[in-house]
């Protein structure tokens, strides 16, 4: 496989994952349902998935 095609299929994961992860977030703000999160000094915490959607633009 050449770099261009690592490349492209990496580019296209990237962006199957992210429109995964706008649909769950979407459909757990549809049902007021929270999402688990690790902080960076590893805290778990559970955010309201609206707020995330709101939080971030590449969800919007």
């Amino acid at each position: 496989m050449s770099n261009k095609e690592v490349h492209e299929l990496s580019e296209k994961l990237k962006h199957g994952l992210e429109l995964a992860e706008k649909r769950m977030l979407q459909e757990k703000a549809l049902r007021g349902e929270c999402v688990v999160v690790c902080d960076k000094d590893n805290n778990i915490q559970y955010i309201p998935a609206k707020q995330v959607i709101d939080e971030n633009s590449i969800f919007q």
